[in-house]
């Protein structure tokens, strides 16, 4: 029997991926979580994070600042505003957004839920440099 679902991953510009998967680990607000097959259905925010997509024989990771997340009668949805594939991210993006985030950090006129966003991020994008 089969362990795969269908995952599509989209920003505005463009489908990023559309394929059959054996699992998905990604940042949800509620903390960690991984899908598989037959997961139960549901619908939540992504903050930033690492997504890890697993395939029959291939792993991907990916970088997303947020978005949103569906699963329903094994097809799985992951709707993003930025998502980059690791491999594709080079050093000096990365930094550019680090320094960004800090800056917006730094403005007194964002709310917890923004800062707490923003730290995530901070925290995501420094790990990639290591």
């Amino acid at each position: 029997m089969s362990e795969v679902f269908n995952l599509e991953i989209i920003s505005p510009e463009k489908t990023i991926m559309k394929s059959e998967v054996l699992q998905v680990s990604l940042p949800g607000f509620e903390g960690e979580m991984t899908i598989l097959k037959d997961h139960i259905s549901l619908i939540t925010f992504l903050r930033p994070g690492i997504i890890e997509v697993e395939g029959n024989q291939t792993k991907e990771k990916f970088f997303a600042e947020g978005g949103t997340v569906e699963f329903k009668n094994n097809n799985l949805l992951i709707l993003s505003s930025l998502i980059l594939n690791l491999k594709d991210l080079r050093q000096d993006y990365t930094q550019k957004m680090i320094e960004q985030a800090k800056e917006d950090l730094s403005k007194s006129t964002f709310n917890d839920k923004e800062k707490y966003l923003l730290a995530y991020k901070i925290d995501t994008l420094e790990k990639l440099k290591v």
